[in-house]
């Protein structure tokens, strides 16, 4: 199995590949980071029960959803899913830094508030594989957006899902993968 380490101030995490057997825990992180939303404020993000069961599955079956671990306990989670994404084809009062060179998508970011450092460990992933890296949120979820923005993301504009709800969208690239 293809496995990444992070360490993490003293710290193990590792990343690998979600399997279908990991899905309870991907719901309860789900599930952990739907209250941290609430809590802050962000009501409209991850409702009636996205992400589901099935959208864990569908990630798993692609071959796009991670996992992150320590010690054999399941810490944190996202996809990472290669480009084109359909719905970053148009973007709104703005553009991409780079719309012409492939990408990847990060996605469903959840985790269980106690451990630290699973954005770090989840870009550094993420950076290892490519240099090109888009990611949207919800207006309403001010904690992803200082976590991009300290991360060195840029602000690129707007785009919708599929359903039509608004997403502001953000990139980066680095030098290296």
């Amino acid at each position: 199995m293809n496995v990444f380490l992070f360490l993490y101030q003293s710290m193990k995490y590792l990343v690998r590949q979600s399997t279908i057997t990991d899905i309870p825990s991907l719901l309860q992180m789900a599930e952990a980071s739907r209250r941290i939303m609430r809590n802050s404020g962000n009501e409209s993000q991850w409702i009636n029960g996205y992400p589901s069961e099935e959208v864990f599955r569908c990630d798993i079956e692609n071959h796009c959803s991670y996992i992150l671990t320590c010690d054999g306990e399941p810490i944190g989670t996202f996809a990472f899913v290669p480009s084109p994404e359909p719905t970053y084809a148009s973007i709104h009062e703005g553009k991409w830094i780079d719309d012409v060179n492939p990408y990847y998508v990060v996605h469903r970011i959840a985790g269980f508030p106690k451990w630290k450092g699973l954005f770090d460990a989840i870009m550094k992933f993420c950076f290892s594989r490519t240099k090109n890296l888009r990611i949207d949120t919800h207006r309403d979820n001010h904690i992803m957006q200082h976590l991009l923005e300290k991360h060195g993301f840029d602000y690129c504009g707007i785009i919708y899902l599929e359903n039509g709800d608004e997403r502001l969208a953000y990139q980066k690239i680095t030098s290296k993968p």
